[in-house]
């Protein structure tokens, strides 16, 4: 499941964000990766653990608690701490697929790593290149969205950053360890949950039908969610 995920950040946050992370120290994204990642990557990356870093991440985790779509697409159990980079011209990652398993330097915490997120920093107008290019069993997707929105993919896609030709793409990226393992599922489980906010709007939530659908999501979830 690819799914597109609009303003979660509103153009006052990311505005506030970026004046933060341009007056920080960016250092050699290579500084955090391992030995396949460095023979594919080029940009820059905020320390994790830095105080720019932490602020625009607490600031883009309390966005996505509040953000329904993000919760129900993801039903996060736990959220590795924000990143950062920055791709100038002719910087990019080529094709790799993310860790299985990471630890969080901020909280000490380890996870598996369920989902893959971007959050689009940068408006797409001001650069040329550095599309997200997520491959599937549908194919190929790239993905240059508006600063505020999100990608959220699985994250044992194949996928890479195109070079950047013009200008300089700021964004953050993060994975989340899922209450629900499997893709298949949690896109079950989204699909549901569209249906009945859908339906709901229509008849009442009162509504035996909305009643028994939304007794059907809940047993699923008992069932495969991992706590």
């Amino acid at each position: 499941m690819m799914l597109q995920i609009p303003e979660v950040l509103t153009k006052v946050q990311v505005a506030e964000c970026l004046a933060i992370l341009d007056a920080a120290l960016w250092v050699d994204g290579n500084l955090t990766s391992g030995f396949q990642a460095a023979l594919a990557k080029q940009n820059q990356q905020l320390p994790q653990t830095g105080e720019a870093a932490r602020t625009v991440g607490a600031i883009l985790l309390a966005a996505l608690e509040r953000n329904p779509l993000f919760v129900s697409a993801a039903l996060p159990r736990t959220i590795l701490s924000p990143m950062f980079n920055r791709y100038g011209e002719g910087m990019g990652f080529g094709d790799h697929i993310d860790n299985a398993v990471r630890r969080d330097p901020v909280t000490g915490q380890t996870l598996r790593t369920d989902l893959s997120a971007t959050l689009f920093l940068s408006e797409p107008e001001d650069y040329d290149g550095g599309e997200l290019v997520v491959d599937d069993l549908y194919g190929s997707h790239a993905v240059k969205l508006s600063a505020g929105d999100l990608i959220l993919y699985p994250a044992s896609s194949l996928h890479h950053v195109t070079p950047v030709t013009r200008g300089t793409r700021t964004a953050s990226f993060f994975w989340i360890q899922s209450l629900v393992r499997e893709d298949a599922r949690r896109s079950l489980l989204l699909d549901m949950d569209v249906a009945i906010q859908r339906l709901s709007g229509t008849v009442g939530a009162a509504d035996p039908s909305i009643l028994a659908l939304t007794g059907t999501y809940h047993n699923l979830l008992r069932q495969w969610a991992e706590v």
